[in-house]
């Protein structure tokens, strides 16, 4: 079996008194793309900085192709490129300019891949940096990497000040990018983004690992929601351990009733049984979101 693309075992980091990272675990494989979250003040950052090869760890251990990111930063940057969440460019240089220029820094562009990707990003290359929006550098920035041979893409909120529509090229450009078999380690707070890419997530609290898996496993530790429509008298739901439930008469002033509630995920088959034999008028189910995920996380652990 290879070594993984990144392999980091009870890192820390310390600034003086402050312990920002303090014991963090993460892997992640070629050809998977890893949610990165946590709250503003989690240790992200800081564990992007350290990958990178730009802070030096202070204790724990942290392979990047199977090698130390502090001692082989230069050499480990012809694999992978990096995508901040607050492009700063050169301002008055052209957008093209400013492609060529980083990527020079890092793995060779992909000549025809830049072209298209200008074409679909809807980036005019010819204007100066000092003309362009916020989203437009963000473009710039997103272009470079993923025009870039690379084996491993860190993207620390990288669709910062994109609208929808560049949003969905984004995530199109990074599932070819991941078919070639590249790695990509995403940090983004729109949850949304990382449930439609990610296969894996791992989740920090004040410098930790708190939660890992694919999103799959950490769907099953949160409540999935049910809404059912029934006729007549609800059945007796009082045996089950349901949170939320609420009974409340259907809009069309029959005698059905609405039930709503949420229930643990291996509990879902033995409370779908009453109702399905008291009858149904409609039911929906539906899964709990990484948005459910991390806020319940976040109430739920010791300070």
């Amino acid at each position: 079996m290879s070594d993984p693309v990144l392999d980091i075992s009870g890192l820390v980091k310390t600034f003086g008194s402050f312990r920002a990272l303090d014991g963090l675990d993460l892997r992640l494989e070629a050809g998977e793309v890893r949610g990165f979250l946590g709250p503003n003040g989690a240790g992200k950052t800081t564990t992007l900085r350290v990958v990178l090869g730009m802070i030096r760890a202070s204790g724990g251990r942290v392979r990047l192709f199977g090698q130390d990111p502090w001692r082989r930063a230069v050499r480990l940057h012809r694999r992978l490129t990096y995508v901040p969440g607050d492009v700063a460019l050169w301002p008055g240089l052209t957008g093209g300019q400013c492609i060529d220029v980083l990527g020079a820094s890092g793995p060779p562009l992909d000549p025809a891949r830049r072209a298209e990707l200008v074409d679909r990003f809807d980036l005019d290359p010819t204007k100066r940096v000092r003309d362009y929006s916020r989203g437009n550098r963000q473009k710039v920035a997103l272009v470079a990497a993923l025009a870039a041979r690379a084996d491993l893409f860190v993207l620390d909120e990288p669709t910062a000040g994109l609208d929808p529509l560049m949003e969905e090229v984004f995530r199109e450009c990074v599932t070819e990018r991941v078919s070639d078999g590249a790695a990509v380690l995403l940090s983004s707070h729109i949850l949304s983004e990382v449930e439609a890419l990610c296969s894996t997530v791992t989740i920090i609290r004040r410098g930790r690992t708190v939660k890992a898996g694919s999103v799959a496993e950490l769907r099953g530790l949160a409540r999935t929601t049910v809404r059912a429509v029934v006729p007549g008298t609800p059945p007796d739901l009082d045996r089950f351990d349901l949170h939320d439930l609420k009974v409340s008469p259907v809009s069309d002033g029959g005698s059905g009733r609405e039930i709503t509630f949420t229930v643990e995920p291996d509990q879902l088959d033995r409370v779908l049984r009453p109702l399905v034999d008291g009858g149904l008028r409609g039911l929906t189910v539906r899964p709990p979101s990484l948005d459910e995920l991390f806020l319940s996380e976040y109430d739920e652990a010791p300070a």
